[in-house]
């Protein structure tokens, strides 16, 4: 009889330890099915890091007459002429380094002496200016044209003179001459500015323009338009958007 309780024991003991040894197979089971859903999830890592790489671009920009250029809120260069110089006709090329998407702003100006919108004041040709500009943006690392100056572009005008264009010849232009000016808005360079309520830009010809020295320095893309805002002749400062997606 004590051998048969004995022989019962023995084998309950075998089975506890077998039932053990079960449980611990499903536990490291778990863990490693646990662990294959952490290799997927640092597959979206590798692709943020590939859109946040620093690449080196180059910017070819023709203004009548003066422009500032800005990637993703920041300022990456200007024209080197200043916008108080009269005939201030020159292109730009500007290097640069930025990470997919770049948002690209800019501010164009064309001359005036006042806020009459006028130049060459108090001379027989005294008028009113017209503006106009032209850029391409080069991915330097491929050597591709990632974006040029078209129809798509953003812009909004800040400043608009004259108003009443019969004050061209006015004797006194800046009493005579009424204008409109804007406050630039808040954060306009910025990626997450939302640039939906400006207007489309306007497209010209190189001959509506009149483009003069430095234009033709550049090779321009066939696709690059010279824009401005819908009157060359009264639109005299005005802001640009426009957004290069990761390629």
């Amino acid at each position: 009889m004590k051998l048969f309780r004995s022989t019962v024991l023995m084998l309950a003991i075998l089975g506890i330890a077998a039932c053990s040894s079960t449980s611990e197979t499903s536990t490291t089971s778990t863990t490693s099915t646990i662990s294959t859903p952490s290799v997927t999830e640092a597959e979206p890592t590798s692709t943020v890091a590939t859109s946040s790489q620093i690449s080196t671009f180059t910017a070819e920009v023709w203004a009548d007459n003066w422009f500032a250029l800005y990637v993703n809120g920041e300022l990456v260069g200007e024209d080197s002429v200043a916008i108080t110089t009269e005939r201030s006709f020159n292109a730009e090329t500007i290097t640069f380094t930025a990470s997919y998407p770049l948002t690209i702003a800019m501010i164009t100006k064309d001359f005036k002496e006042t806020d009459s919108g006028l130049e060459y004041i108090g001379e027989p040709n005294q008028q009113m200016g017209d503006g106009g500009f032209v850029a391409q943006f080069t991915d330097t690392a491929t050597g591709e044209i990632i974006a040029t100056t078209n129809g798509d572009w953003r812009g909004l005008v800040i400043q608009t003179a004259p108003l009443n264009v019969e004050c061209e010849k006015s004797a006194d232009p800046d009493t005579d001459c009424q204008f409109e000016t804007l406050d630039e808005p808040a954060n306009w360079t910025s990626s997450n500015f939302d640039d939906s309520s400006w207007a489309n830009a306007t497209s010209y010809l190189a001959d509506e323009v009149g483009v003069k020295d430095g234009y033709n320095e550049i090779m321009w893309d066939s696709t690059a338009e010279i824009i401005w805002g819908p009157n060359l002749n009264t639109n005299n400062t005005i802001l640009w958007r426009t957004r290069i997606p990761l390629l």
